[in-house]
């Protein structure tokens, strides 16, 4: 998730906003229709890793340059990055609802171009606009709903914009799915994401603008017929004179520090207090990041394969689950994150995500030293012209095992009676995959057999038990209340602008990693990135369960240290405090 983040309700404003849009169905139906932008940044950044399976099968292209397949999966997320930028421009100009509506315009264009796509690159075309419209709406769909929402349940509403973003991931798994046999399967992956677009362009003209963008325009008139729809009477001139003053105060400060980008930036780096709430909120998006979670996200149907299970709907239904414990654990973290406090949270969850991604390392590395054998007879078999080149003219052979054929860039025809008894080694081609399978066997080009790869979905899982309640959903909350208010709109930019370049970092190398280090070195230079994370989250970010604004703008002017490294004095001072 990208700027906007998810705000932190507790069970009192769950349980009030279930009373108030009982009463004024309207507030649900404006919050909702916006939401389905968080559904579909949801959808489209998750159905890509089912779809990059068929794509691999209809494209040859696709299936030899790993390159190509990050690129493919990682163009959304370097759209989104400009998405972001531009929405924000949209935004200030012309307001929240043409932000969302130009969004699912970029939806439904990417939608299509990449249904119809005749070759590979018109896919990175359509993944190109998808990822515009996941930056627009990735700010803009929470922005909408906390403006034009009562604020006594403000919080619980954009957390619905949180659900629908795990929620649409879960989604985009159960349609990759729902798929798998049909005619086209990728291209109805893909091509579905455009309905729902279409669904949300049509509720939104029937929507009006955010009271709070209308009257920063001097519209107060139109602002205030929205209110009425959405306070009881007596509240409404009220929430016109909250409405009034906050405006007033957000015009001052951009009077004292500028209104354009740069002079905003300036005022930022300069001030002591943003500049440590910065190495925050930095910290926790690039950990988060580099926690290796888009690697799981994007390519888990691929994960699974590497883990030996070769069949692609048994690799979906796989990663079926992983989907669904993360949209579990945002809810679990929403239970908890007030109760137990932020860091604590962090700093459990990275000492969860690295202990899985060691081991993940470790069962990765096993199955690796245990793969089948490579037979001469088997893979001889299938006639001369039909053995992997490589084996062929190898030194050795009889070293050779499933995971040497599979680094030689060939297959692996597990053998008929027993998939881990020695089998044989053939060339990569799609001829050869389907005389495989025409004598019962299985056809194995991204993992080995292994005993080893049920352990691995196992700990797949509970990597996002442990990520999706700390990690996943912390570092956004972190985020929104770390900066002076003044510079919150700056700070959590600048937060979200470290959080997308790192996410594209790890989504165009990870194929590629696992291409020179194997599985388990890739897992294991993810576990290291963690340490490093957990060491900066310990040194860098500060409690602020429970803290005002002020209080926590105090605590980083004085400068923060962890508990273990504060002298005795202050450590009384802070706790008189």
């Amino acid at each position: 998730m990208v700027e906007g983040g998810i705000a932190k309700p507790d069970k009192t404003e769950f349980s009030e906003c279930w009373k108030t849009t009982w009463k004024t169905p309207y507030i649900m139906r404006l919050s909702l229709s916006a939401g389905i932008g968080g559904l579909l940044f949801g959808y489209d950044t998750g159905v890509i890793s089912g779809a990059l399976l068929y794509i691999r099968e209809d494209f040859q292209q696709v299936e030899k340059k790993t390159w190509l397949q990050e690129v493919i999966v990682s163009m959304a997320v370097a759209g989104a990055i400009f998405g972001a930028a531009f929405g924000g421009w949209i935004n200030d100009r012309f307001g929240r609802k043409p932000s969302i509506l130009v969004a699912d315009i970029l939806f439904f264009v990417g939608a299509i171009v990449m249904a119809l796509a005749p070759a590979p690159w018109m896919i990175i075309i359509g993944r190109i606009f998808v990822g515009l419209g996941v930056g627009m709406a990735s700010m803009t769909a929470p922005l909408y709903i906390s403006e034009a929402s009562p604020a006594r349940i403000r919080g619980a509403l954009v957390s619905t914009n949180g659900l629908l973003i795990t929620g649409g991931q879960f989604l985009s798994y159960l349609i990759n799915l729902a798929f798998t046999h049909a005619p086209g399967t990728w291209r109805w992956m893909l091509g579905v994401a455009g309905l729902p677009a279409v669904v949300q362009f049509f509720f939104m003209l029937s929507l009006p603008e955010s009271p709070r963008w209308l009257y920063r325009r001097n519209k107060v008139e139109e602002a205030r017929s929205i209110l009425e729809k959405i306070y009881p009477a007596n509240e409404v001139e009220s929430e016109l004179i909250a409405l009034r003053n906050s405006i007033e105060a957000e015009k001052a400060d951009e009077q004292a520090i500028g209104d354009n980008f740069i002079a905003k930036m300036k005022g930022a780096l300069s001030n002591v207090v943003v500049r440590r709430g910065l190495y925050a909120g930095v910290t926790v998006q690039v950990a988060q990041q580099f926690s290796g979670i888009n690697t799981v996200m994007y390519y888990s149907p691929t994960i699974v394969q590497f883990a030996g299970f070769a069949s692609n709907k048994t690799a979906l239904a796989l990663s079926l689950v992983t989907s669904g414990l993360n949209a579990v654990g945002s809810i679990v973290s929403m239970a908890f994150v007030d109760r137990y406090g932020r860091r604590r949270m962090m700093i459990v969850s990275m000492f969860g995500i690295i202990s899985c991604l060691v081991i993940l390392s470790i069962v990765f590395f096993q199955a690796a030293g245990h793969a089948p054998k490579i037979s001469q007879l088997e893979s001889t078999h299938f006639a001369t012209n039909a053995t992997c080149p490589s084996f062929l003219s190898a030194s050795n052979p009889t070293s050779w095992n499933c995971m040497s054929c599979l680094k030689a860039e060939c297959a692996f025809c597990a053998n008929g009676a027993n998939e881990y008894s020695p089998g044989a080694c053939l060339a990569k081609t799609s001829d050869l995959e389907t005389l495989c399978h025409g004598q019962h066997r299985t056809w194995f080009k991204d993992g080995c057999p292994s005993k080893f790869g049920f352990l691995a979905v196992v700990f797949l899982g509970l990597y996002i038990i442990s990520y999706s309640p700390g990690m996943g959903t912390v570092p956004w909350i972190v985020n929104s209340e770390i900066y002076p208010l003044k510079y919150r709109g700056i700070g959590g930019g600048i937060a979200a602008v470290f959080n997308w370049v790192c996410n594209l970092i790890v989504s165009l190398t990870f194929l590629t990693l696992t291409k020179a280090l194997g599985s388990s070195g890739t897992f294991l230079l993810f576990a290291g990135y963690c340490v490093i994370g957990l060491v900066f989250i310990y040194w860098f970010v500060p409690e602020t369960k429970g803290l005002q604004f002020e209080e926590v703008e105090k605590m980083l002017k004085s400068g923060y240290k962890p508990l273990a490294f504060k002298t005795k004095s202050t450590r009384g001072e802070n706790q008189s405090a």
